[in-house]
């Protein structure tokens, strides 16, 4: 089973930034086994939110190509903890990428306040190798992840789209795709002359 930390994203430019959102429950089973008494999402949890979101970020660059994986984390500070009942906002820029792979400078933020400050290096692993250790499928880019990203972009384009009632809104009845009515229309639906 794969755990998904990230609850959605919030934004998402293509090849450049990402931010996403992660709400803390006490639901979540790590919160009670880690420290008993005291339920704060480990360290190693909040950063791997952070190279999931920079892990789609640089994936999506290559139109998920590639399998990414995450390579080494250089340098991760940390200024506190997020405890249950905290929505951390994770803020990851894709600072280089190549064809080895990519790297990413990823924050996360509690109430506006920097909470980690981390710089994530990702390797493309090399495709007849990977499918010697993992075969065809894509380990890394699971549908479950990628829903998270698809959700985003329907967001995005839904932001896009003309409010209810405004005429500029498709299938509006003045709007730029309207019909006008037939003398046979009554409005309750197509007449047919001669009924």
């Amino acid at each position: 089973m794969r755990w998904i930390w990230i609850d959605k994203f919030l934004e998402f430019r293509s090849g450049e930034f990402a931010k996403a959102i992660k709400n803390l429950t006490l639901a979540e089973e790590h919160l009670h086994d880690h420290l008993p008494g005291y339920p704060v999402m480990p360290a190693s949890l909040i950063i791997e939110g952070m190279a999931q979101t920079g892990g789609i970020l640089v994936g999506e660059a290559n139109g998920f190509t590639e399998k990414v994986v995450l390579a080494k984390i250089p340098r991760a500070e940390f200024f506190g903890v997020a405890c249950a009942g905290d929505q951390m906002i994770y803020e990851v820029t894709l600072t280089d990428l190549r064809s080895e792979g990519a790297v990413v400078e990823a924050k996360a933020f509690l109430d506006g306040q920097l909470l980690a400050d981390v710089e994530i290096v990702f390797a493309h692993l090399d495709q007849s190798r990977s499918n010697q250790i993992f075969g065809p499928k894509n380990f890394v880019f699971t549908q479950q992840l990628l829903g998270v990203l698809d959700l985003a972009k329907a967001q995005e384009r839904a932001r896009h789209l003309p409010a209810p009632g405004d005429p500029a809104r498709p299938g509006h009845p003045e709007g730029p795709d309207a019909v006008a009515p037939s003398p046979t229309d009554t409005g309750k639906g197509l007449t047919v002359p001669g009924e």
